[in-house]
């Protein structure tokens, strides 16, 4: 069957995996309220930020929400963690989905500290809850785009839905893993991004692949104290969608929140680094939300305390690794 395909979202991740679910064959609109980029990818047939990569034909774009929602077998989001909660208003005003959604942004909603998920499902209500799922793990646009080698992972509330993310999404190159924890699938992906962000201060300062990789591994010890707090399972932390999406998001030049990071230490603020990047950086966002749910749980989290106090509260970088290292080292738990 030629299953029909509702895209929200186009940005440059947005683009490569409604451009990867059009080559399978399948009928995918995308859609975004940006108008000009919109009109853009219907004459030029190519993503700005992916130049050399024309879109596939039965991949076709419009501002027209209800045009992306018309009879689909699947809506996949591809927005941002901040705009979730506002585009399934939209798109509930118009009407439930009654086909599967899955969510491929990664974050944590702030103030409320809700999973994209549970944001989902609060507006849509517990009746749809059956229906959503989750795409994430490591996975650089420019070169799933190129046909590299990926392998991420996707989950969902259903088992059913979970296995129809497998199918739908899986390519020779582009290898989908099944885990049932949704909510530790869900919150790898949104805290990598500010492990990400410290680790591009790090290099920005020039403190070397020993201090990079202590960040990585102390980072990786934050996720699992937040995933404990979460309902997930911490070893779920050591998979494709943390351990594996933490390195790829700390290590590439393609990560723009590795990249925003390396901008912040050579001395830009963050609206300018922003700038410069031209897309969104999670992990500014999903810090507050990480440090809000850290103070609830009386958890300590002390490189995304650092990465909050240099990012919300104006703290020199070098003053903030400087803190970080007058710690007491205590007996590494595991």
């Amino acid at each position: 069957m030629n299953k029909k395909i509702g895209y929200l979202g186009t940005g440059v991740w947005g683009y490569c995996l409604a451009s990867l679910l059009a080559s399978k064959g399948y009928e995918v609109t995308a859609w975004s309220l940006e108008s000009e980029t919109i009109v853009a990818l219907q004459e030029k047939r190519e993503h700005p930020k992916l130049p050399g990569h024309p879109a596939p034909p039965s991949l076709s774009f419009t501002t027209d929400l209800k045009e992306a929602l018309k009879k689909k077998d699947l809506l996949v989001e591809g927005v941002t963690s901040a705009g979730v909660r506002q585009v399934f208003q939209k798109v509930k005003e118009i009407e439930i989905p009654t086909c599967p959604i899955v969510l491929t942004s990664k974050g944590i909603e702030q103030n409320t500290g809700l999973l994209l998920s549970e944001v989902v499902v609060e507006v849509l209500g517990e009746e749809s809850k059956h229906l959503i799922g989750c795409l994430s793990g490591p996975s650089i646009a420019q070169e799933v785009m190129r046909g590299l080698p990926s392998s991420v992972v996707c989950s969902g509330y259903n088992s059913q839905v979970m296995s129809l993310i497998h199918e739908i999404f899986s390519t020779p190159t582009f290898r989908v893993y099944p885990n049932p924890d949704i909510n530790g699938v869900e919150l790898g992906g949104a805290l990598k991004n500010i492990i990400a962000i410290a680790c591009g201060v790090s290099d920005g300062l020039g403190f070397g692949d020993n201090a990079k990789a202590a960040l990585m591994t102390r980072g990786l010890h934050e996720m699992r104290k937040l995933a404990s707090v979460k309902g997930c399972k911490p070893e779920t932390m050591n998979g494709l969608a943390g351990m594996g999406d933490l390195c790829v998001t700390c290590l590439s030049t393609f990560s723009r929140n590795y990249r925003f990071g390396r901008l912040i230490a050579e001395g830009l603020g963050s609206d300018e680094a922003k700038k410069r990047i031209g897309m969104v950086v999670e992990g500014m966002y999903t810090c507050l939300s990480a440090i809000q749910l850290a103070k609830k749980e009386e958890l300590e989290l002390p490189i995304t305390e650092a990465v909050y106090k240099v990012l919300y509260e104006g703290m020199n970088p070098k003053e903030a690794v400087k803190l970080l290292l007058q710690r007491i080292t205590k007996e590494e738990y595991l």
